[in-house]
């Protein structure tokens, strides 16, 4: 507490140093203005030093009032919500204090330095007269203010809705990528019950392939993008599970030679190849033929379109609407889909990552 407290005080204290120089810079500036010769001789600065006193004074306390009345208004009324009651505000309140406080010092100076004035003969038309030029001065202090101010709270503003923003969309991402795992698993447990009352062999080593294959899964769950060398060996193992299944009645051809550089959210292959196996017949009258190729920055998955009637077959809509929302919240690239009498045909567009 001893600590925070003694961090503060320094604080004000380098703050009242800043404040200080600050107007010493504004004083020396006029004085360059009214008597540059002034500058080169300690006479010339001593027989200023009423003026250099006054316009420090004048200086220190149109920029205090600047910055307290700026300050004052800060938690009260909100630039980007009332911008112009804060505008009104904060000049109206500014150019009565300057209007105010240079009359008071003028009159001041007067009182103070000309001998043949006092308080009854002083001439307060001429001070009013006197005033305007300070009253000027500070009205462009307070422009400066009111421009700091604003560009100040847009940028927080801005910050925050930044962040929100980024926070919302790894939010979402998350959500999208938790529906993977237990949809994946689901349906690989479904399959496996129906295999293991065919083939004992035939199941014990679908789990096995399972297994190999769901470590995968695992250690890509946290990732926004993966290798599109890691996804397709990924594919090649999940469609090489799905032939211990189907056995001659699917076939797959995987033809991908440049594949440097290229990216892919997690799992998209699984899902479109997942929705072909699910939604079509693979049987020895009809095999199922699955295609994965690549065109220039595309990745084109295309399956025999023979769909299934039964309506117990009918899918969750996860997978092809999971990997459209996660291509929306990383690109501005969008996935295609098209079916034809003869095809359906999902084309992914391969993302590069800067840097790599």
């Amino acid at each position: 507490m001893q600590q925070e407290s003694l961090f503060s005080s320094d604080s004000i204290f380098r703050s009242l140093w800043k404040f200080i120089l600050l107007n010493i810079g504004i004083v020396f500036i006029l004085l360059i203005v009214q008597c540059p010769s002034c500058l080169f001789s300690w006479e010339g600065l001593v027989s200023r030093r009423n003026e250099l006193i006054f316009s420090f004074l004048m200086s220190s306390a149109l920029s205090f009032g600047g910055y307290y009345v700026d300050h004052f208004f800060e938690g009260r009324i909100s630039w980007i919500k009332e911008p112009f009651k804060r505008f009104l505000a904060t000049v109206i309140t500014y150019m009565v204090y300057s209007f105010v406080v240079s009359f008071i010092l003028i009159s001041g100076m007067v009182l103070v330095l000309v001998e043949e004035v006092n308080i009854h003969n002083i001439s307060w038309s001429r001070m009013l007269e006197n005033t305007i030029m300070p009253t000027i001065i500070a009205f462009i202090i307070i422009s400066i203010f009111i421009s700091r101010g604003w560009l100040m709270e847009w940028r927080n503003v801005a910050i925050e809705a930044e962040k929100l923003r980024s926070e919302k969309l790894a939010s979402q991402y998350q959500s999208l990528k938790d529906q993977l795992n237990p949809h994946f698993l689901f349906n690989s447990l479904n399959v496996l019950s129906n295999l293991v009352y065919e083939s004992a062999d035939r199941s014990a080593e679908f789990i096995q392939q399972l297994a190999k294959i769901y470590r995968y899964v695992l250690d890509v769950q946290q990732e926004e993008l993966v290798d599109l060398d890691a996804e397709l060996v990924f594919a090649e193992n999940y469609l090489s599970l799905q032939k211990l299944r189907f056995e001659k009645n699917l076939e797959y051809f995987i033809d991908v030679q440049e594949t440097q550089g290229y990216y892919l959210p997690p799992l998209s292959l699984q899902l479109l190849l997942e929705n072909a196996v699910k939604h079509n017949i693979a049987s020895k009258e009809k095999p199922l033929k699955i295609m994965i190729q690549k065109e220039d920055n595309r990745l084109i998955v295309r399956n025999i379109l023979q769909p299934k009637n039964s309506p117990s077959d009918e899918g969750s809509g996860i997978g092809l609407e999971n990997i459209r929302q996660r291509y929306a919240l990383l690109s501005k690239e969008k996935p295609e889909i098209r079916e034809s009498s003869t095809e359906f045909i999902v084309v992914l567009p391969l993302l590069k990552v800067e840097g790599k």
